[in-house]
């Protein structure tokens, strides 16, 4: 009997059990391994980014190296250009200063070689009371007095410039600075000398010139001229803010005394630059 019951007891566990293990809840699992796979992708990605950024990074870094390295060797050369022009400019003018010092030197020997013939004194008799001067003795009187060492050094770099020799012209005109310093055509041979570098090509060259004529004797007769060709000189520079300024000295400076053919050029010059 006790043995009936405890195979019917084991029976009735055993059928219970699986529905009792049905009825209790089951753990839920998270795998670990599931975020993972996603991780390592992003991972990836992010370096890949990264390599890229470095790469476009450096190859800016070259790009502003090389051009670094052209302007420097642009810039050299245009030095190097300009130390030649000025070293040939100075040649001329030292063989031009020497071919008027030359000049000069064979016109005083010839003069001092001619001789001079004594005229008999004429006697009180002879004399007329009242003498007359003919023509030919006004105009030699005349041309005697209008002669002036100056003015014809002047005129000399003034013809070159006029028949488009502007090297020539420049040498004469520095040269006339340097023989007649107190002279009052200085600030023309200066203002001349600045155009003269403008007409050459020398933008640059020129407007240093005039600003110094400027500065230099702003009461010259041709201080004025010299600011209006250095507002020229500016533009050719690709500077028509500082050629504005240029022009607004000359007004403000000038303004009622200025030259007629200025005054006359002034407003075009002026709508040139596009000054307010």
């Amino acid at each position: 009997m006790k043995l009936a019951i405890s195979t019917a007891a084991i029976a009735l566990v055993a059928g219970t059990a699986p529905a009792l293990a049905q009825n209790r809840p089951q753990p839920q699992f998270q795998p670990v391994y599931q975020t993972a796979p996603a991780q390592a992708p992003a991972t990836q990605a992010s370096v890949a980014n990264l390599d890229m950024r470095i790469v476009s990074l450096e190859q800016q870094i070259s790009n502003l190296l090389r051009a670094e390295e052209e302007n420097g060797h642009r810039i050299a050369q245009l030095e190097s250009q300009l130390k030649q022009e000025r070293d040939e400019s100075s040649a001329r003018i030292a063989a031009l200063e020497s071919q008027l010092a030359s000049g000069t030197a064979q016109v005083q020997s010839a003069a001092a070689a001619e001789p001079v013939v004594q005229k008999p004194a004429a006697t009180l008799a002879s004399l007329p009371s009242k003498p007359k001067l003919t023509n030919a003795a006004t105009t030699t009187t005349t041309d005697a007095a209008a002669s002036d060492p100056a003015e014809d050094a002047y005129d000399v770099g003034y013809q070159l410039w006029k028949s488009g020799k502007y090297d020539e012209a420049i040498g004469a005109l520095r040269a006339f600075t340097s023989s007649y310093p107190q002279s009052h055509r200085v600030s023309w041979a200066n203002n001349l000398a600045g155009r003269a570098l403008l007409d050459k090509g020398e933008p640059r060259a020129a407007a240093e010139v005039l600003l110094a004529n400027y500065r230099s004797n702003p009461k010259g007769e041709r201080a004025a001229d010299s600011l209006y060709y250095l507002g020229q000189s500016l533009m050719k520079l690709k500077q028509s803010s500082q050629a504005c300024k240029a022009y607004a000295e000359l007004e403000g400076v000038y303004g009622a005394s200025m030259r007629p053919d200025l005054k006359k050029m002034l407003p075009d010059a002026k709508a040139e630059a596009k000054c307010a």
